[in-house]
Formats: C-alpha cells, structure tokens, sequence
C-alpha cells in the first residue's frame, strides 16, 4: 500500500516540475532572443568625430588618420604637397563594453590616451531604441618649449587637455543610421580673454549607397563662442582676430569586415578633438577646406 502511495505522489508532484522546467525554457529563450542591433557604422571614426563603434574583447584596431593642406593654392596641387597633419593611433578591447586606446599627432606634438565605454546598446526588438557610449581623452603637448608657443606652455600641467563626449546613436535602416554627440572640450592653459572650457554638440550620419560604400556627413557646432585676439599656432604678438569656427565634413567610406577607408573635404585640420573644437580657424563656407583620409583596421586575436 505505501508503495502505491509513493507512486500517486510522484505523479502528483511531476507536473509541476515539468511546468517549471517549462518556465525556465521560455525565459532563457526569451533572454537569447533579444538580440543587438548590428553596428550602426563601420569605423570607431565619423570622419572627425568619434563614433559609437567598441572593439570586441581582444581585437585591436590600428588607426592612421591624415589631413593634407587648404585647398586655396594650386601650386601645392589643392593642398596635397602642403602642410599636413597625420595621427597614428591604436585602440584595444579589454572588454565586450570597453576599449582603450593610444594615439600621436604631428600637430603640437599630441600624445593622447583615450577610453570608450557602451553604456547603452541598440536591440533589434526595440526594447532599447539607442545606444548611448562614452568616449573621453587626455592629450599631453609635448612641443619643445620656446618662446614662440601659441598658448605659452610654462608648466606641465599647461601641456594637458581633456575631451569628453556622449554618443547618442540610432540605426533606423540597414543603410542609413544617425548619431548625436554632445561634448566638452578643456584646456588647461588657453589664451587672455578666452574661456578653458568649451561645450559643442555633433551630429553626423552615414548612408549605404552600396554593400561596401556609404556617404558620411559629419557636423560639429561650438556652443560656447569666444573671440581672441590671437591666432593659435602662430608667434604671440602679430597675430590677427580670429573666431572658432564650426566643423563641417563630407565624404565617403568604403569598408570590408574589418577595414575601413573614409575619404572627405573637412574644414578641420586638427585630428585630436579638443584640438579642433578649441582652435579651428577654418570657415568652410570660405573655402578653407581640405582633403583627408581616415583608415581603420581591425584584428581580432
């Protein structure tokens, strides 16, 4: 008799188990299902400005950016034997979420440390509409110091900037996707009568024109304007007014899985971004404009 009681019990108690075991299921595979939306671009760059793009844990990218000179003379062939400006950097993936990364710049001799962080990621169900990622710099000036530096560098703290941006980002398409970056620009030693600090907002957008060709568009708007008696990165004491201007870029990008090659007009001769919200002194609707490229490729180990 108990042995029959044993066996209703189990019968009775079985079903709930399955059900549970049911529940689970449906709740790992709803899990799975919500799945990330695909990168909205192809670069961790939108020509001038950072995109929303982190490395994979252990993959690193290797990044070459260049700027040739103002196309406004022909005797330099539009600029291309003019004066230059060329970054070279690398960044690394320390985890799915992170990337970190190192760079150098010809102009005003840039050393620059950076670090992106995806605090928010897109879903294709829609549960997150946007992602939201952080991306933040210090760059150390280390020109030799001379009495010619434009601003004065007197102490090492003098040589340090600070760059920090949100990156609002939506791929609406498979072909066309926006982003919206809010930032702030810092310096530590900047000119009389200017302010160290400087908020700016982006926006740019990319459009696939084909699998491996887009159309970038890339536009950088200071907030906060100043007016200053000098012209950076030329010797104090001849030096006309100048305003900041803001950032306009047009151009193309031709990608693969890993590589990526952006070829735009660009009013910012800067690479660094500080360097360009703070000090640009090119009004694009002037002419003063010129040709770059950035390459990008990225191994994953």
């Amino acid at each position: 008799m108990k042995n029959y009681i044993y066996i209703l019990i189990v019968f009775l108690i079985l079903p709930f188990t399955v059900m549970a075991q049911d529940s689970d299921e449906v709740t790992q595979d709803t899990i799975v299902k919500e799945k990330l939306e695909r990168a909205a671009f192809e670069s961790s760059y939108i020509i001038e400005n950072p995109t929303n793009v982190v490395l994979n844990k252990n993959a690193m990218e290797i990044q070459m950016n260049h700027r040739f000179g103002i196309i406004d003379n022909w005797n330099d062939l539009g600029g291309i034997w003019g004066a230059a400006n060329i970054r070279l950097g690398v960044a690394y993936g320390v985890h799915e979420r992170v990337t970190l990364g190192f760079g150098t710049t010809k102009n005003r001799r840039y050393q620059d440390f950076s670090a992106k962080v995806a605090i928010l990621r897109q879903t294709r169900s829609n549960t997150m509409p946007i992602s939201l990622t952080y991306f933040g710099n210090m760059a150390y000036d280390a020109r030799e110091q001379t009495s010619t530096n434009a601003p004065p560098i007197n102490y090492h703290q003098d040589r340090l900037s600070y760059f920090h941006q949100l990156i609002v980002v939506r791929r609406f398409s498979p072909n066309f996707s926006l982003q919206f970056a809010p930032s702030l620009s810092h310096y530590n030693a900047v000119y009389d009568g200017m302010s160290n600090t400087r908020i700016s907002v982006a926006f740019g957008g990319r459009y696939k024109i084909s699998p491996n060709t887009s159309i970038l568009f890339d536009y950088s708007q200071p907030l906060t304007q100043f007016d200053t008696d000098k012209d950076p990165g030329v010797a104090i004491g001849a030096n006309p007014r100048f305003t900041n201007h803001p950032g306009m870029s047009l151009g193309f990008e031709f990608g693969t899985s890993g590589h990526a090659f952006q070829l735009f007009i660009t009013n910012y001769s800067g690479i660094v971004p500080q360097d360009n919200y703070v000090w640009n002194k090119n009004d694009f609707f002037d002419g003063k404009f010129m040709l770059g490229f950035n390459i990008t490729r990225i191994y994953n180990f």
